[in-house]
């Protein structure tokens, strides 16, 4: 009886469906937290979807909530989320039916003081540090007289006005302005974009490429100078390729970028200071160089002068350069005769003794050595022809008796053969007459066993075998309905037949036939 009230009860509580309940549950929340401030920790944040909305969590030590920032939203925030930052967002809390899950909408996004902000610059700072982004070994000089300065600023503001004014006072150059916004959405790339679109340039192209950057903007609170701590503005920074001054805020501003940097200017007007010289200054000393020069050069020549002619006087007189070498010519000219003749007649002498040993005999003897020599080469030649000829031919009388006893080797061949092929054809005859008795042997086998289990033999014994109207056996009597078609095989033939009543009198046997002409007969009931 409890558990029938218990029942009854419950049956009038109302039913909602899943959405009705989803539904309900989501206008509540929205009613409920229509307008809230959540302060958190960014958590799970990957940047914008590729719809352009974002989706990350808010999480403190204790709990999690998820978020999400659609895309109008994100591009009117003044600074980009990122993972790990604290922040203090304004929106709505509702529901997402589809997972069952609660989130709030965010409207606007604050970071959660300025404390907390240096916190994340600091870790920054320190993350880029370790990479090596800040070594001095990366920074590079100044060239002295750059003759293009790229200048990544806003095009509007007082800044690049400052930077154009000041260069024309102290050494006018050629100036490329890349205009990007220093503030608000779209800053960091567009700085980030700049910088590595300056590098990018090619040397000689339609815009000539700067061999200095100077990026700008003037002074403002930390949110304001925000992008010029972004990460990738520091990264292209740091990768730049031509030598960068940063000159962001007043001088007591610091970002990131300016540790990047290869030169940091307290100001924009002294960025254009450090990038080039003070012309007049130049030409001053320019003039006050080359007047020293010209007075160093006179110097010069007349210590040269002195000194040439000091040296001319220590030099010795021209008979006194001459002198020596003219008595050693004088000493080899006496002495060049008397020595021809002493060679000419050791050269005489030399020829007598070559002369005493040529004798014609000796002559006559070596003709006659190499004459013998070659009458013996020659007969030796010919005795090796006549051994070549003699066995080509014994070769070739032996190929001829081969060929002539070769009919008489085949025929006797063909008929070792012929013989071998009929002996093997026997022995085939044999074994195949052979294998045909054991194959028919085995074929008996296998029938002697497929009769012994045949049903026919059992009909022989005087059963029938009933089948239905498709041809299938009919095992029991239950399957057998009054006025159902049969077919009775007997061991000499098939008869048709139809179910009767139960107890009704047989027919008549049908006369017996042969089993060749014998038709199927109509009968009655077999009950």
């Amino acid at each position: 009886m409890t558990s029938f009230f218990e029942s009854d009860s419950s049956s009038n509580v109302a039913e909602y469906s899943v959405s009705e309940l989803s539904g309900s549950i989501k206008r509540t929340l929205e009613q409920a937290f229509e307008h809230v401030r959540v302060r958190g920790e960014i958590s799970g944040y990957r940047g914008p979807h590729s719809s352009g909305h974002a989706y990350f969590a808010l999480k403190d030590d204790r709990a999690r909530m998820e978020a999400v920032i659609w895309k109008g939203t994100f591009a009117r925030l003044k600074f980009r989320p990122e993972e790990g930052m604290e922040v203090i967002a304004t929106g709505r809390v509702t529901t997402f039916p589809g997972s069952s899950k609660y989130q709030i909408v965010i409207d606007s996004l604050e970071p959660a003081g300025a404390g907390a902000l240096m916190a994340m610059i600091e870790e920054r700072k320190r993350k880029l540090a370790a990479e090596g982004l800040f070594d001095a070994a990366r920074k590079r000089p100044l060239p002295f007289m750059p003759k293009v300065i790229g200048v990544v600023t806003s095009p509007t503001g007082a800044v690049i006005r400052d930077i154009l004014h000041r260069i024309a006072d102290r050494f006018p150059v050629h100036v490329v302005v890349w205009p990007v916004r220093v503030q608000g959405d779209g800053a960091c790339d567009e700085i980030e974009a700049a910088i590595r679109g300056f590098n990018a340039l090619e040397i000689g192209g339609a815009i000539p490429r700067p061999e200095v950057l100077i990026v700008a903007r003037g002074g403002g609170s930390l949110e304001d100078l925000w992008c010029f701590n972004d990460e990738a503005v520091v990264r292209a920074a740091a990768a730049s390729a031509i030598p960068l001054i940063s000159a962001v805020g007043h001088e007591t501003d610091w970002t990131l970028i300016d540790y990047a940097a290869d030169q940091r200017a307290p100001t924009p007007t002294g960025a254009a200071e450090m990038a080039v010289p003070v012309k007049a200054d130049l030409e001053a000393q320019v003039a006050n160089l080359s007047a020293r020069l010209q007075a160093a050069a006179t110097r010069q020549m007349d210590h040269r002068r002195h000194a040439l002619r000091a040296l001319a006087r220590a030099l010795p007189s021209l008979d006194q350069l001459l002198a020596l070498p003219r008595r050693r010519f004088d000493e080899a000219a006496a002495g060049l005769g008397r020595g021809l003749q002493i060679n000419t007649a050791n050269k005489r002498r030399s020829f007598e003794r070559i002369e005493a040993h040529l004798r014609p005999e000796l002559l006559t003897t070596k003709i006659r050595d190499q004459r013998r020599h070659l009458v013996e080469a020659m007969s030796k030649a010919e005795r090796c022809v006549e051994r070549q000829l003699d066995r080509r031919q014994a070769r070739v009388s032996a190929a001829d008796a081969s060929l002539r006893a070769l009919p008489s080797r085949l025929a006797s061949q063909i008929h070792r053969a012929s013989d071998r092929i009929a002996g093997l054809s026997a022995r085939a005859d044999g074994a195949m007459a052979a294998e045909m008795r054991r194959l028919k042997g085995a074929l008996a086998a296998q029938d002697r066993v497929l009769q012994s289990l045949s049903y026919r033999n059992v009909l022989q014994r005087g059963f029938a075998l009933v089948r239905d109207a498709s041809g299938e056996p009919v095992k029991q009597a239950a399957a057998v309905t009054e006025g159902m078609a049969l077919s009775l095989e007997f061991a000499d033939g098939r008869v048709s037949a139809v179910a009767g009543e139960e107890g009704a009198p047989p027919a008549p046997a049908p006369k017996k036939r042969s089993a060749r002409t014998a038709e199927p007969t109509k009968q009655g009931s077999l009950f």
